[in-house]
């Protein structure tokens, strides 16, 4: 079966020029004797209007060119085609990308497209909304709502947010619930990831995988902005071992353990993303994992 492509472009992520990006998109591709389609990326992450471009045109692979927000809603929205993913990376953070040892650069990105191979890829829902790699509850959620707000974008923009949220650090109280264990602690932040990418290369969650069935959580409890700024590095080092579930000690720095399933309670309502994007948060969240969810091209 011949291979046709339908590329969506964020014209708003990231900092690059997107007209050059589209260009480059059209020429290779075109060298490489493949059909394809052009579309922006539309703001409600509705792309439901592609089905019947998909079904018609026979359409093999959807390549997504921008952050984590926009490749959370293209797939989520497409995942009934059961066509082929691919990133171009244009985000601030590209975690998912980062996870996937997809390139940067557009040109080498393409070439994953073009040569590399398939692989099916865990993703996870929170109160029956779509993850594609990562949720976060706390200090990086508020950074993500208030990076949200900004008229720039990038990596400048995001280090801001950071130091502003680091000032005011505060914690939140949570109540954990797993198969075997329930237990209450006061947090900075959760991470809840199926990638073990925080973004823009940082390494939240050392052991994860993308297919191995299991979400990695990570609570980081910071007592004070010393503590907090310790073991977060650590956690980044990847110096804290993986506990098993009946093992976890609530009292700890950073809790970090694997799961397919977890219930937070939530009851002061600590603000939550999504792949990077904020989101209404719930003093209820269950989160669980979806095995073999869809099919992402990566490199060889």
């Amino acid at each position: 079966m011949q291979r046709k492509i339908i590329y969506i472009i964020n014209p708003v992520a990231g900092t690059k020029d997107k007209g050059q990006l589209r260009q480059l998109i059209e020429d290779k591709t075109t060298r490489a004797g493949i059909p394809y389609r052009v579309y922006a990326s539309v703001t409600n992450g509705d792309y439901s209007f592609l089905f019947p471009v998909i079904k018609e045109e026979q359409i093999t692979d959807v390549v997504i060119a921008g952050g984590d927000g926009t490749i959370n809603q293209a797939i989520n929205s497409l995942l009934p085609c059961k066509v082929n993913f691919g990133i171009i990376p244009c985000g601030s953070g590209n975690g998912l990308a980062n996870a996937a040892h997809i390139p940067k650069e557009p040109e080498a990105a393409l070439q994953v497209i073009f040569h590399g191979k398939i692989n099916t890829v865990d993703a996870f829902n929170i109160n029956h909304r779509f993850s594609c790699m990562l949720c976060g509850l706390g200090f990086d959620a508020q950074v993500a709502h208030d990076f949200a707000t900004q008229t720039k974008r990038g990596l400048t923009t995001y280090a801001k947010m950071t130091v502003k949220n680091f000032l005011r650090l505060k914690r939140f109280p949570f109540t954990i619930k797993l198969a075997q264990k329930t237990f209450e602690t006061d947090a900075c932040f959760i991470s809840i990831a199926n990638s073990n990418q925080f973004g823009n290369n940082f390494t939240i969650a050392p052991k994860a995988s993308l297919n191995d069935g299991l979400l990695d959580v990570v609570i980081v409890t910071g007592k004070n902005k010393l503590s907090f700024v310790i073991q977060t590095l650590k956690q980044l080092k990847g110096w804290n071992k993986l506990s098993f579930e009946n093992e976890i000690k609530e009292n700890k720095g950073v809790i970090y353990f694997q799961t397919n399933q977890l219930y937070i309670s939530n009851p002061e309502l600590a603000p939550l993303h999504i792949d990077g994007d904020p989101a209404e948060t719930a003093k209820e969240i269950k989160i669980e994992i979806l095995k073999h969810c869809f099919r992402l091209i990566q490199p060889a």
